[in-house]
């Protein structure tokens, strides 16, 4: 194996094991959500706008979720940025496009965030300043 073949391999490994914890991430914030009463509608739905982790709703307020995975919860915090935000605002208004039944409930952009040896931290609206629907 020469050394670029090395190489590839490594960050493949490194791309997979990336993977693995982000999905398991999605897993936990999905399953916080369920237990504070939110029902998911949708997993990593993407656009050509954007893609948006988790797509929940509780009685007339559906939220479109941003999972962080970090080391810290300050990393986490650091890791929400405003081009984000747009993107995922324009996302949003594309699945509530294609869902005209949802299309009057509270609009949340939210954000969940995953420490290790932490409980996942939900965060209402936390996206929300960032852009205005």
């Amino acid at each position: 194996m020469t050394r670029l073949d090395r190489r590839e391999h490594q960050a493949s490994s490194t791309r997979r094991r990336r993977e693995r914890r982000g999905r398991l991430s999605e897993l936990l914030a999905a399953a916080l959500l369920c237990l504070k009463g939110y029902r998911i509608l949708a997993r990593r739905y993407r656009s050509r706008a954007g893609e948006i982790d988790l797509i929940a709703v509780r009685g007339r307020r559906i939220a479109f979720v941003e999972v962080k995975r970090r080391p810290t919860l300050e990393a986490a915090e650091a890791a929400k940025t405003r081009g984000q935000a747009q993107r995922m605002a324009r996302a949003a208004e594309q699945w509530l496009w294609r869902h005209p039944a949802y299309r009057d409930h509270e609009i949340g952009l939210d954000a969940l965030l995953v420490v290790p040896r932490h409980m996942p931290r939900h965060q209402p609206d936390a996206l929300q300043r960032a852009h205005a629907f």
